[in-house]
């Protein structure tokens, strides 16, 4: 079968879009599949990777993303996708590639639609609190699904929270969840020389790996170490990625015992990271899956996350879900240090290892007929 994945917001920091279209593009690619993978990045490129053939569309770089580039020029991408000759489509956007879904359908094309993120968590984020009272931020995105509904044959999310706004306009989804890589991630890479880095020996290492976008909310989490130093307690936090607002993350740190790495490309250094951290910090309201809460889980790491996102799903017992207030994380990070250090990295261990790659592929590949 020759599948292709097309997505825009990929790029060499794009996080969980990209390691998700990689795990998958090789789980094909193990499996006998064909694979092409269409993004956009500054130039034209066609290359041999090993989780399929990239091809990458040169695209303008979306204003106020943080250097993210959107694909323009979908006439290009449809040449590609028929001289590739597809047979199966997966489209991860809800922007300029969902037309694709049409593109499929009148050539018998099965195409899915991968749901990253929420609409309406999305249309909340951008949309300013003025126009709110004039436009329902639910009826957007109510439209904008019922429009995707139609579009794709296979609507896949990943977790229960990311399939309700579908649910609440009667579409069926494909549940199908996220995986982990268990090797690269695993709780043997904490050891004291590298945790020497990142703090001081009487201090609790807390990490925040999110890109630094007001959506993610990654204030609140400088705002609760406020809180946790407050109250006599000695930690450092170490946030791992950047953004738009990452000036104003700084600035709002100022004064507090918080380290700012920028985005981290050696994963083998952000594996040791996470499984060197007492608890990791997931402050975004509008996670859908949240990737980089269950490398942590693999790394031997509880989470501590926002109640009102997926993440509680995800990572089940071995975490602690609270609500979105600097307070409320602060007595999370509490909790989460009370429990027994081993029983709480081994908890969180077993919990990743119900989340194995190879899991997501099948599944991916069982809902669309294609041999295992």
């Amino acid at each position: 079968m020759r599948i292709a994945h097309v997505a825009n917001f990929y790029g060499p920091r794009s996080g969980g879009l990209r390691t998700t279209m990689h795990h998958l593009g090789k789980g094909y690619r193990e499996r006998g599949h064909d694979v092409l993978l269409v993004v956009p990045g500054p130039a034209d490129l066609n290359e041999e990777t090993p989780y399929g053939r990239r091809i990458t569309i040169r695209s303008p770089r979306l204003p106020m993303s943080g250097g993210y580039r959107v694909i323009v020029r979908t006439r290009r991408v449809r040449a590609i996708l028929e001289q590739w000759r597809t047979d199966r489509l997966e489209v991860s956007d809800r922007t300029t590639l969902r037309g694709l879904g049409r593109w499929a359908s009148r050539r018998d094309v099965p195409a899915v639609f991968f749901s990253h993120e929420r609409a309406d968590g999305v249309l909340r984020a951008i949309v300013p609190r003025w126009l709110r009272v004039v436009v329902s931020v639910r009826a957007l995105a109510d439209a904008h699904n019922r429009g995707t509904a139609r579009r794709f044959e296979t609507i896949v999310c990943t977790t229960a929270y990311a399939a309700e706004e579908f649910d609440r306009i009667g579409r069926a989804t494909t549940r199908v969840a996220l995986g982990v890589d268990l090797d690269a991630f695993a709780p043997e890479r904490l050891n004291p020389a590298a945790r020497a880095r990142y703090c001081a020996p009487e201090e609790v290492l807390l990490v925040m790996a999110s890109r630094l976008s007001r959506e993610k909310r990654p204030t609140v989490a400088i705002e609760a170490v406020g809180h946790l130093v407050a109250a006599g307690r000695a930690v450092r936090l170490v946030c791992a990625g950047s953004g738009p607002i990452a000036a104003d993350v700084e600035r709002a740190a100022d004064g507090l015992p918080v380290s700012f790495l920028g985005f981290v490309p050696d994963r083998a250094e952000f594996a040791t990271l996470l499984a060197c951290a007492d608890a990791v910090i997931a402050p975004g309201p509008i996670e859908t899956f949240g990737l980089a809460a269950l490398e942590a889980l693999a790394s031997g790491t509880p989470v501590v996350v926002h109640a009102a996102s997926a993440l509680p799903e995800v990572v089940g017992d071995a975490g602690v879900a609270v609500d979105g207030t600097a307070e409320g994380f602060a007595r999370g990070v509490e909790e989460v240090l009370s429990r027994h250090p081993r029983q709480r990295r081994l908890a969180a261990r077993a919990r990743a290892e119900c989340f194995p790659w190879d899991d997501t592929i099948d599944s991916l590949l069982q809902h669309r007929g294609a041999s295992v």
